[in-house]
């Protein structure tokens, strides 16, 4: 008898591990001359349309960690994909060859806005067919280079509904133009972040201001630069730290940022 019961609960369990799987697949695209690999995840038991979430990794190109994030939103319902920044999916686990590549961007806004639009392009194109996304409802998040990236693609005037810096550079050689940003803005910074300094922060609220941006800064105590990354004390680099309470709260303000931002669409 205790066979059979056990038996029947496996049958019972069995469809539930089947059914709700979170899915994920490399999906190739270009920029130019460069050929990227982003990465597309998306929960298969949820049914019809949903909003979609772009995410822009670290410096460090599309290593696991944006993954796991990718991942993790796929969990809440929404589609992500991983943008490649660098091409051929490239990755570096060396600051100064991080540095070298992420320097070949993002001092042109134009280039770096440009390369972060094809991901955007590549995902609305092939999202609701792949994933099931909304291509009406999307949003992008960035984190540390990544964050920078998504500031610039809301500046560019880019149709997203909303855009969230998880320890981003604030400062842009190319500001927001009254007007001209369609996108809500949510910035979760590190307060103890000595690569922002607090005239940045300034600068980058009063651009907002200017600009008539829809905009919010959340100022996590504590908190230093890529505080959102459990990896992130491994290179030992000063101003460089995981803060486990600033990752959970920011997390939480981007959730009821999203829901605020897709009930009305």
């Amino acid at each position: 008898m205790r066979y059979l019961l056990s038996a029947m609960v496996l049958v019972l369990l069995s469809p539930l591990t089947t059914i709700a799987a979170i899915k994920t697949a490399t999906i190739d695209y270009k920029d130019g001359d460069a050929i990227c690999k982003g990465y597309l995840a998306y929960d298969d038991a949820v049914s019809g349309p949903r909003p979609g979430v772009l995410i822009v990794p670290e410096w460090w190109g599309l290593t696991e960690y944006p993954k796991e994030r990718a991942k993790q939103l796929a969990g809440l319902g929404y589609v992500a994909f991983v943008a490649d920044m660098y091409g051929e999916g490239k990755t570096t686990d060396d600051p100064a060859e991080a540095g070298k590549l992420a320097g070949a961007l993002k001092p042109n806004p134009a280039r770096f806005r440009a390369r972060t639009k094809a991901a955007l392009d590549t995902f609305r194109s092939v999202g609701p067919t792949t994933g099931g996304l909304d291509p009406t409802k999307v949003a992008a998040i960035g984190y540390c280079f990544g964050g920078s990236a998504v500031l610039e693609l809301a500046r560019s005037g880019e149709n997203v509904a909303g855009v969230v810096s998880f320890h981003g550079g604030l400062a842009s050689t190319a500001p927001a133009k009254a007007g001209e940003v369609k996108a809500k803005v949510l910035v979760c910074n590190g307060a103890a972040d000595a690569f922002v300094k607090p005239e940045e922060v300034a600068g980058f609220e009063k651009e907002m201001k200017d600009a008539g941006v829809d905009a919010k800064v959340i100022n996590y105590e504590g908190a230093v630069h890529a505080f959102t990354n459990p990896d992130a004390d491994r290179h030992k680099i000063p101003n460089i730290a995981y803060n486990e309470k600033a990752d959970k709260e920011s997390f939480e303000a981007m959730k009821t940022f999203f829901l605020d931002l897709f009930k009305a669409k």
